[in-house]
């Protein structure tokens, strides 16, 4: 027994000693739990809507309060014509709009019954579907009010789905997939490239050859750069042939960002391979790393919006984020250049980092 107790403690002085495995037996499920606490949800808190108000009158003014006051919406733009709420739904700056015809007051008063319109941006059916319950329990509980009043009222809410009519739920699928599978499959091919070269012992060939670590580096990302190219093709046809996921916007664009999204992604994968001192340390850290964050926190799953403030600050570190931003506006919204050039190049900044450090550390290496 003392024996087994001496080998327990040697054990456990061991696994004291080793800080990395100390943070993922007690770090990692702190992190998760935090994470999927507060990201997995399915509610929509804050929706940003814009209103179209053309009756202006009491009614209208109090309907508008009511759906402001509730922790689900927030107004951020009154607009004063149809063609302002197209142009708000493309720039992202709304969910959803809200439409009220002339004389709402004066239709309830007189014929107990008016109407008013909900138009959502349905690319994500789920969160369409959500903010239009939201919207008919809210106008419902403006009715109770009205109810209270000699005669009964009714306000009809017509809804009207933006990008997505059918609510399919490949139009949210499809970029979302896209950006789990060119960053997991990029990360993890280039992961393992220049540790392998330590491992098996080639790197010493590497060191006495004439090439630069620039070259090196780089000659190492064109092969994988290649493959991701066809996995492009290949995900986009389907996409657009098998799932009937239309492209709306130009097809050079789309191509072109998903080829800076696979450069961000190279460069990452080598950044952990000259970090990593075994194979299986860079799969662990691009894959554990990568795949989470890419799940939780790139609003291909859960609204990044109803996160709290920390989570949404993280995200913004998350490539996949941006990428899954760019692929449904111009994929599905058809929106062009001047409509992602703020996610462009935070991609172009990400991929500048991400390879300069790689090159950086593989020079250390090699010193």
């Amino acid at each position: 027994m003392q024996q087994l107790i001496s080998f327990i403690r040697k054990e456990l002085y061991h696994i004291w000693r080793d800080k990395k495995t100390m943070f993922i037996l007690l770090g990692m499920p702190i992190v998760q739990i935090i994470i999927f606490g507060f990201a997995l949800t399915n509610e929509v808190k804050n929706v940003k809507f814009a209103v179209l108000d053309y009756a202006k009158d009491n009614a209208s003014q109090r309907l508008i309060t009511a759906l402001d006051a509730s922790e689900y919406f927030d107004v951020t733009a009154v607009l004063q014509q149809p063609k302002a709420i197209e142009q708000a739904f493309k720039n992202g700056s709304i969910k959803m709009a809200l439409v009220i015809p002339q004389a709402f007051e004066q239709e309830l008063l007189h014929t107990n019954k008016a109407q008013i319109q909900c138009i959502t941006d349905a690319s994500d059916p789920n969160v369409a579907n959500t903010i239009i319950n939201y919207t008919n329990a809210i106008v419902g509980s403006y009715q109770q009010e009205l109810q209270q009043q000699p005669l009964p009222y009714t306000i009809e809410v017509t809804n009207r789905m933006l990008y997505n009519p059918q609510l399919k739920g490949a139009y949210n699928f499809v970029p979302g997939v896209m950006a789990m599978v060119l960053l997991l499959v990029c990360t993890m091919m280039t992961a393992i490239t220049i540790v392998k070269e330590k491992e098996i012992g080639t790197m010493e060939i590497m060191l006495v050859s004439p090439l630069q670590p620039l070259k090196i580096v780089i000659g190492k990302a064109i092969p994988y750069l290649a493959l991701s190219i066809i996995n492009i093709i290949s995900i986009l046809l389907l996409s657009v042939f098998v799932l009937e996921v239309p492209i709306n916007g130009s097809l050079a664009l789309l191509v072109g960002e998903s080829i800076l999204f696979i450069l961000v992604s190279l460069a990452l994968g080598l950044l952990i391979s000259a970090s990593a001192a075994s194979q299986q340390a860079a799969m662990f850290v691009s894959l554990v790393g990568m795949f989470l964050p890419t799940i939780m926190l790139s609003g291909f799953m859960f609204p990044i919006e109803n996160m709290p403030k920390p989570l949404q600050i993280v995200s913004n570190i998350v490539p996949a984020k941006w990428y899954f931003i760019i692929v449904k506006n111009v994929m599905i919204k058809g929106v062009g250049i001047e409509a992602v050039w703020k996610e462009t190049i935070i991609l172009t900044g990400m991929f500048l980092f991400f390879l300069s450090m790689a090159i950086r550390k593989f020079k250390i290496r090699l010193a």
